[in-house]
C-alpha cells in the first residue's frame, strides 16, 4: 500500500487548525492508519472484525449440505450470545450478529423500516432456499427448472444451483457486501448524523473520551467504518487485501484490474486522512474524505456487477456451470447497488425499486436458463451509465 501523499491544499487545511490558545498547530498526519494518545493506540473496531469472521463462517457453512440446517445457518446469520454456532469460542461468546446490522444504517433505514424488513427477509429466504431447495438435490444434475449441481467445463468446480440456476450462497455473500459492509460504512458510520450525533463535536474538540476507552466517540465511529473494510487484516498499517470473503476481497479484485489500479490506495488514504482530520478537529477535511470513500466503495459494487454480467456472456451458451456462477455473483452485486451512495448526495446510485427490477428480470421465467446476452448488455449499460467508468473497463 503506497503512503499518503498530502496535497498542498490538504496540508494548508490541516495547518489551519487552532489549539485552545488560538495558536496555529501542526497536527500529525500519519502515512498509515496508526493513531495514538498518550503512547497507546486509539484505533478500535473489534465488532467489525467479529462480524466479518461470522460472515466468513456462514459463507463456508452454506456449502455443507451434509451437516447444516436452516436452524444452524440462521444461528450463524442471526447469532445469539452464548450459542455454539461457530468454530471460534470468541464468536460464540459475542453479543454481535450479522443479521442485526443488515440494512441498518441511520441514513437509509432509520426511517424506512419497511425496506429494512424486506431486505432482511430476502436473506432469510435465501438461507431457507439453500437448505430446502438445493441441499436435497446436492448429488443430482441440475437442468432447466430442476435444482442440483453443475460442473464448470474442463473439470472445473462444481456449483449448486436452484431451479432457476441461482447459487443462493453467492446471493447471500455478495448481498452482504452491500447490505452489511457497504451500508454500514457509507450510510451509517461515515454519516454526519452518526459522526456528529449528540455532543460528539464538542467532545472531540475537547478530547472527551468514552468512559474507560482511549478514544472519542467520533474517532471510534470512523474506526468502525474502517473496520468493515480492513477488520480482518493482520496489520492495518500495511493491508494486503483478499483476507476475507467480502468487501476486502473485492477491493483486491478491482485493484488488480489495470483500469482501476490505485483505487485501493485512494480508499486507504482517504480513511487515514479523514481520521487524522478528526484528531485535528478539521471536520471539513473529514467530510471530504468521507465523500471520496463513498464514491470509491460504490464503484467497487458497480464495477463488479457489470463485470460478472459481461463475463457470463462468454460461457452462457456452452458452459452453464461457469456462466451461472458468474451470474450468481452478479446477482449479489446488483442486489448490493441499493446500498451505494452517490457523492454529495443522500441517495444510492440505484433505488431499491430499481434493484428489484433488475432482480426480477434475472429471475423471470426459468431465470438464468432463459437469460439472453442482449438482456445482460442492456442491464450492464444501465448500470455503467450511473458511474464514471465504461462498459469496456468494467467488463474486462
Amino acid at each position: 500500500m503506497r503512503k499518503v501523499i498530502l496535497s498542498l491544499a490538504m496540508v494548508t487545511v490541516l495547518l489551519s487548525c487552532d489549539n485552545n490558545d488560538n495558536e496555529a498547530v501542526t497536527p500529525t498526519v500519519p502515512t498509515t492508519y496508526s493513531f495514538e494518545r498518550d503512547g497507546a493506540s486509539t484505533v478500535s473496531f473489534s465488532g467489525q472484525t467479529t462480524r466479518i469472521k461470522m460472515g466468513d463462517e456462514l459463507a463456508k457453512a452454506l456449502l455443507m449440505a451434509d451437516t447444516e440446517t436452516v436452524a444452524s445457518l440462521n444461528g450463524k446469520f442471526a447469532h445469539t450470545e452464548g450459542e455454539s454456532n461457530f468454530s471460534e469460542a470468541a464468536l460464540n461468546a459475542s453479543s454481535k450478529s450479522v443479521r442485526s446490522k443488515v440494512a441498518n444504517s441511520i441514513d437509509f433505514f432509520a426511517a424506512n423500516t419497511t425496506d429494512a424488513t424486506a431486505i432482511k427477509a430476502d436473506f432469510d429466504s435465501w438461507i431457507v432456499g439453500q437448505v430446502e431447495n438445493v441441499f436435497p438435490y446436492w448429488n443430482q444434475d441440475a437442468s432447466k427448472g430442476v435444482a442440483g449441481k453443475l460442473q464448470e467445463a474442463g473439470g472445473g468446480p462444481v456449483r449448486w444451483v436452484n431451479a432457476k440456476g441461482l447459487e443462493y450462497d453467492q446471493a447471500i455473500v455478495k448481498g452482504l457486501i452491500g447490505g452489511l459492509m457497504t451500508d454500514q460504512i457509507l450510510n451509517n458510520y461515515l454519516s454526519t448524523a452518526v459522526l456528529d450525533a449528540a455532543s460528539n463535536i464538542a467532545d472531540n474538540d475537547n478530547d472527551v473520551l468514552i468512559s474507560g476507552k482511549n478514544y472519542t466517540t467520533m474517532e471510534h465511529k470512523w474506526d468502525e467504518a474502517f473496520g468493515y473494510m480492513y477488520g480482518n487484516e493482520l496489520d492495518i498499517t500495511n493491508p494486503v487485501l483478499n483476507v476475507d470473503q467480502y468487501l476486502n476481497k473485492y477491493l483486491n479484485r478491482v485493484e488488480g484490474d489495470a483500469d482501476f489500479a490505485g483505487i485501493a490506495a485512494d480508499i486507504y488514504d482517504a480513511f487515514t486522512i479523514g481520521r487524522a482530520a478528526i484528531v485535528a478537529k478539521d471536520y471539513s477535511t473529514r467530510d471530504l474524505q468521507a465523500t471520496i470513500i463513498k464514491e470509491k466503495i460504490s464503484e467497487i459494487i458497480g464495477i463488479r456487477a457489470v463485470y460478472y454480467l459481461q463475463v457470463a456472456k462468454l460461457t452462457l451458451a456452452n458452459d452453464k456451470g461457469t456462466a451461472f456462477h458468474d451470474l450468481s455473483e452478479g446477482f449479489g452485486f446488483i442486489y448490493s447497488l441499493q446500498f451505494t451512495r452517490q457523492p454529495n448526495s443522500s441517495e444510492p446510485y440505484f433505488t431499491k425499486a430499481e434493484v428489484d427490477g433488475f432482480i426480477n428480470t434475472l429471475m423471470s421465467g426459468d431465470g438464468f436458463w432463459d437469460i439472453s446476452t442482449d438482456t445482460l448488455d442492456e442491464m450492464s449499460n444501465t448500470i455503467t451509465a450511473k458511474f464514471n467508468f465504461t462498459l469496456e473497463q468494467a467488463g474486462s
